[in-house]
């Protein structure tokens, strides 16, 4: 019986199997707007990134990451004011050079995730910046705190999705915070208040 069950198996894989995927022969996302196509997008947390990075002691500049970031990006381009982004970034995801580091810092010395597991962003406007840049303006709320912070946005690709059945975007993001305003100000200044973060976000169309 063991046999004919094998058997059976193996008669029907070539029949199931799923051809593999053909790849493009180069990458499908471009940097031109004209591919952007209006809709609403899910950020894919896979490939979107939250870097951080402040001067340490004054000898080097200290980055670490967060990571399952979600969201979603209502965009029309030719409607550009209309766009919406929400944002969504567990701190619990943190990640440095140690994990002494992660674990004090998600603790109630700085992050105190217990307490404020997120920090989210929410759009107010979106305006056409200088070479070729968006500025997204919103509110940013960390520690239990909010205030207004504005990001400089650059597009990085779009074209069809290899993952999906729509489109695919890409955008690098900037800004700078004071983390004091969030109530997280420890180590200043031997540790620098100002936080730079760069921001790699992948999008998928819904």
């Amino acid at each position: 019986m063991r046999l004919l069950a094998l058997a059976a198996l193996l008669a029907l894989s070539p029949a199931t199997a799923q051809p593999p995927m053909k790849l493009p022969s180069a990458p499908p996302g471009k940097p031109d707007p004209a591919g952007i196509v209006a809709g609403t997008y899910a950020i894919e947390p896979s490939h979107t990134q939250v870097m951080f990075a402040l001067d340490h002691l004054g000898f080097s500049i200290f980055r670490g990451f967060f990571s399952n970031v979600s969201g979603t990006l209502k965009l029309d381009p030719k409607n550009l004011g209309a766009t919406r982004l929400e944002v969504s970034i567990p701190i619990d995801s943190i990640y440095t050079t140690s994990k002494e580091l992660n674990d004090e810092l998600i603790g109630t010395k700085f992050f105190d995730v217990q307490h404020w597991p997120n920090a989210t962003f929410s759009s107010t406007s979106v305006l056409l910046g200088p070479d070729g840049k968006v500025l997204v303006n919103g509110n940013l709320t960390l520690h239990g705190q909010t205030h207004p912070v504005q990001m400089t946005v650059k597009l990085h690709g779009a074209g069809k999705s290899l993952m999906g059945k729509g489109q695919s975007l890409g955008f690098d993001a900037r800004t700078a915070i004071n983390r004091s305003e969030y109530g997280i100000g420890g180590g200043v200044p031997l540790v620098s208040d100002q936080v730079q973060i760069t921001i790699a976000a992948a999008f998928e169309q819904q």
